[in-house]
């Protein structure tokens, strides 16, 4: 690292002592010096060349920024010494051939620059294609240094119009060349664009760091693009023919000169210390101005011309009452323009009303309990402009919108005293933390999303113990009929056959007409024990197990309608609840099939997989909106019956879920997700299959 940084440095020292020597032999050419304000780009990119070079001396851009300005510094230098040798003082050393160099040295030094946004912000190409383009780009630049050393003539770069040749110029090039050098002009610049779209589409497709990184040189630019819009708007109002930019103007000439050098100070400042200074913030403060200032001048012309129309007394006068009606329209324009690009930059955390009423709509909104806290969390980074925001329960549980950056804020959500989770958010990028006016929203935030937080809470114990309680009631029913039908039952049966026999032994009339009606009534208590053992549960369950039952009521269906069963060979134990569930869910739907649908084919299919059954029944009709009754109604599109109700009900009891879909191919698909084990694996589940 110290020997790159040694490296680097040295090549910036050399570059900035050319530059020096430059603008001296151009001072003894008798030039004025204005004309080489753009040798203030070649100092601020030697530099920066040298903070990246020494800093990270593997990163492509700072070796471009090297390359760049010692070529522009060596071009300009041997350039004006030539001049010097050869016009201004003949005679001095090496004159001559100092007239070669600044022939072909553009060549290099445009290169490097053009392909500056193929390798920022990473130091890297970011695909195959830039690579190739690079290389394409470096062949015709090679191409263009041969021709460019040996055309013939003045140059038409530094020594433009001094008299000043070529001495390696070859005569057969003189048609070439020209063609040569513009050729390798607008491909250089085809390559820049080229290279600006490329990062305009990652940084599109990025966020965070790299984000923040694009940004600052995305700012630098649009500011270049005002002054050099001013600057030729400038040159083409100034009635001076020869240029389009305004000549020996040295207001112009310094501004042209700064924005070029705010260039790679951005760069260097991506590169090395994006995160020193907030860009949103520099940004926001800039377009403030820049609104403000325009407006507040667009402003005073009009008044003075309007008053100048109106009073034509004076100047002094008109321009006083002018400047006093612009400065009562400074103060609230000021605050509007503030509050506006506050709004675009930092949402609307000035307005801490708009964001809780934006909370309570995103709540009312909302219902499902499930999708309550990522709602929440989307309000939070919507209203704000943050990168993101996590709402994380006192159980651990996390609901985040957005992706992580920078260092997290996390602000406890306390609810009558007691901690309901954590509200957890990123700064926006570029900024290091939150400022007191976004802590003082965020406060007040904290305060709603808690009582969200612990009603989502409340919500799903609630959910929780109805769960339990129809897992237990259903465990019940299971317990409740095998006593029933294993011992009531038989115990009943028993009793009838005793009485039958005594019946047979005795011959007394009255004993045998009470015995008769003992057995009926043990009968009769036996058909209505069976019958309450079979309303407790489908005895299909018990008899044949889920998988067996689901068989026999698929074959048991009309001719019409083939019902394909797609299952395992076996099942694992499930809960009774989850059992009669699945059972009573299928049943329906393949009802709703039967009746509704006019289908020929349906398939069931059933599979239990990380702790939850997954049941689906599909089938070849005219699908949902078509075929689903109304109690009470005629069938109608998109008319929800008791039959889907009641289907979903039974799934979201249990805490599983029931959807019904249209697949693109027609017909109609029902998906159920019920759970496959109690929870904390509890109970004396039954046969399963």
């Amino acid at each position: 690292m110290a020997a790159a940084a040694r490296i680097a440095w040295s090549w910036c020292a050399l570059t900035l002592v050319l530059t020096v020597l430059a603008v001296v032999l151009t001072i003894l050419n008798g030039t004025n010096p204005l004309v080489l304000s753009h040798l203030l780009f070649v100092a601020a990119c030697a530099l920066a060349g040298g903070l990246i070079g020494s800093r990270r001396p593997e990163h492509g851009v700072g070796r471009l920024l090297t390359v760049s300005a010692f070529c522009f510094a060596l071009m300009e230098f041997s350039g004006q010494y030539a001049i010097l040798g050869l016009v201004t003082r003949p005679g001095l050393p090496l004159a001559e051939a100092l007239a070669w160099p600044q022939t072909w040295l553009w060549v290099p030094a445009n290169l490097s620059a053009c392909l500056i946004p193929l390798f920022f912000p990473d130091g890297r190409l970011s695909s195959s294609g830039a690579r190739r383009l690079v290389i394409g780009a470096t062949a015709v630049g090679a191409m263009a240094v041969v021709a460019g050393a040996l055309r013939p003539g003045e140059s038409s770069q530094v020594t433009a119009g001094s008299g000043v040749v070529n001495p390696l110029g070859v005569a057969g090039l003189a048609d070439t060349a020209p063609v040569m050098e513009t050729a390798t002009t607008a491909l250089f610049a085809v390559v820049f664009a080229v290279g600006a779209l490329d990062l305009s589409a990652r940084a599109l497709r990025s966020g965070g760091r790299k984000r923040r990184q694009i940004a600052w040189l995305v700012y630098v630019i649009g500011i270049e693009v005002v002054l050099v819009s001013a600057r030729l708007a400038a040159g083409l109002t100034d009635d001076l023919p020869g240029s389009i930019w305004p000549a020996t103007n040295t207001l112009w000439e310094l501004a042209g000169g700064a924005g070029m050098t705010l260039l790679p100070v951005a760069i260097c400042v991506a590169i090395l210390r994006h995160r020193l200074f907030d860009i949103d913030l520099v940004i926001n403060r800039t377009l403030v101005y820049a609104l403000l200032s325009g407006c507040v001048t667009g402003g005073y012309v009009v008044v003075v011309g309007y008053l100048g129309a109106l009073f034509p007394a004076g100047d002094l006068p008109i321009s006083i009452l002018a400047a006093g009606l612009v400065a009562l329209a400074f103060a609230p324009l000021r605050e509007r323009l503030q509050g506006w690009v506050n709004l675009l930059t930092y949402g609307e955390r000035d307005d801490p009303y708009a964001v809780l009423t934006r909370l309570g709509r995103r709540l009312e909104s909302t219902a499902e309990p499930g999708t309550v806290l990522p709602g929440v969390a989307r309000s939070v980074t919507e209203a704000l402009r943050l990168p993101y925001a996590a709402v994380e329960t006192a159980e651990g549980a996390r609901y985040a919108s957005g992706t992580p950056g920078g260092e997290l804020l996390r602000l406890p959500l306390t609810y009558n005293g007691e901690r309901a989770g954590d509200l957890i958010l990123s700064p926006r990028p570029g900024e290091s933390g939150f400022g007191p006016r976004d802590l003082r929203v965020l406060a007040d935030l904290a305060r709603q999303i808690a009582v969200a937080v612990h009603a989502v809470r409340l919500s799903a114990d609630l959910r929780r113990s109805r769960e339990r309680l129809v897992m237990a009631r259903e465990e019940e029913r299971r317990r409740l009929r095998r006593d029933l039908h294993d011992g009531l039952g038989p115990t009943l049966a028993g009793l009838t056959m005793r009485a039958e026999a005594v019946y047979d032994l005795v011959e007394d009339e009255h004993a045998r007409r009470l015995l008769a009606e003992i057995v009926s009534d043990a009968e009769a208590a036996v058909a209505d024990v069976r019958t309450l053992v079979d309303g407790l549960r489908p005895p299909a369950l018990d008899s044949l197990g889920l998988l067996g039952a689901l068989r026999a009521h698929t074959v048991r269906q009309p001719s019409g309608l083939r019902v394909a069963l797609r299952a395992p060979d076996d099942l694992p134990p499930l809960p009774a609840a989850t059992e009669v569930a699945a059972y009573r869910i299928a049943s329906e739907a393949l009802a709703n099939v039967r009746r509704h649908a006019g289908a020929t084919r349906a398939e069931l299919r059933i599979e239990v997989s990380d702790g939850t059954l997954r049941l689906e029944v599909s089938d070849d009709g005219r699908g949902i909106r078509q075929e689903v009754p109304v109690p009470g109604g005629p069938a109608g599109p998109g008319r929800v019956g008791v039959g889907l109700a009641s289907m979903r009900e039974r799934a979201v009891e249990l805490g599983g879920s029931c959807v019904f879909e249209e697949p693109p191919g027609g017909g109609t698909l029902v998906r159920v997700a019920l759970p496959a084990a109690e929870e904390g694996d509890s109970g004396d589940p039954g046969p399963a299959g």
